[in-house]
């Protein structure tokens, strides 16, 4: 079953309530806390199963704390993808350099990495 848990600061405490499940209220300390405190009050509430529940998080906070939240998010989803690439690219780049006859320490030096990470990146375009 698929529910919202809208979270709301109270004190040290968030105040949940579940508009999809009629009555379900509940209250937990932290945020992680939450969609296992929602499962198990809607497991008593509905009689499905606290497995069953597929709590999304929403919580109401500072707006300008949110915006700054969001734009941290976004900024290392850019970085996530940023790494990925330059792994990508450095496991193209090495297999090519092997291709041409160089040793995994003068790759290294090229690039700037331990004869180690070259070798392992070597390995990935292998099994890639």
């Amino acid at each position: 079953m698929k529910v919202t848990a809208h979270a709301v600061r109270s004190g040290d405490w968030w105040s949940v309530d579940v508009p999809e499940v009629d009555g379900l209220f509940t209250q937990a300390r932290r945020l992680d806390q939450i969609p296992a405190m929602v499962a198990y009050a809607g497991e008593l509430l509905t009689d499905i199963p606290a497995a069953e529940f597929e709590v999304t998080l929403d919580y109401d906070f500072d707006p300008a704390a949110r915006r700054e939240i969001e734009e941290v998010k976004q900024l290392n989803a850019a970085a996530q993808r940023a790494v990925d690439e330059a792994s990508r690219q450095s496991r193209a780049v090495v297999h090519d350099l092997r291709q041409r006859g160089l040793s995994v320490r003068e790759i290294g030096v090229m690039l700037g990495i331990t004869p180690s990470r070259v070798s392992q990146l070597g390995k990935d375009k292998a099994t890639a």
